[in-house]
């Protein structure tokens, strides 16, 4: 039991740790799209789950030439002499610490809830009622196919005899 118990303790944390593996990696890419974005002064970062200091919006920048297509963003396109923009250590810190600490609280208080000892033994309890049940209504099935086949073996014979 103590070994069964050690395995899923062990299962359960190579989960959390591929979990916020997978959270640290999205993390990095939304902040590698959010620095490649032009026309965003140095150290901000506006978007969806990211604090903002200000009301600002990050927008493309207006086509220039008047015979040029309308074009939403300026990927693969060179910005004239923007300095490479950076992330503030405060904010790099709270991107990467807010949705990997709340899922990891939500996942801690989960496993603590679930393996706590009265929530095993309700679905223990459970178990036993459930297969209690199950094993009624099999024997009571089985009383009813025996009844039944009887009763055919009872007409069997009895037509026998009048024929």
């Amino acid at each position: 039991m103590t070994v069964a118990i050690l395995l899923l303790a062990c299962l359960v944390l190579a989960a959390a740790v591929g979990v916020l593996g997978v959270a640290l990696r999205e993390l990095r890419d939304r902040v590698r799209v959010l620095e490649t974005l032009p026309g965003r002064s140095p150290g901000l970062v506006t978007g969806a789950g990211a604090p903002s200091s200000t009301s600002e919006s990050v927008t493309a920048p207006s086509s220039t030439s008047g015979d040029e297509e309308f074009v939403i963003t300026r990927l693969g396109v060179e910005p004239e002499s923007d300095p490479v923009p950076t992330v503030e250590p405060r904010l790099f810190a709270d991107l990467v610490l807010r949705e990997s600490v709340v899922k990891a609280a939500a996942l801690a208080y989960g496993v603590r809830r679930g393996l706590a000892p009265a929530n095993r033994n309700r679905i223990w309890f459970e178990m036993r009622r459930e297969v209690k049940r199950a094993r009624k209504e099999r024997k009571a099935e089985e009383r009813e196919a025996i009844r039944e086949w009887r009763a055919r073996q009872r007409a069997a014979v009895q037509e026998e005899s009048a024929a």
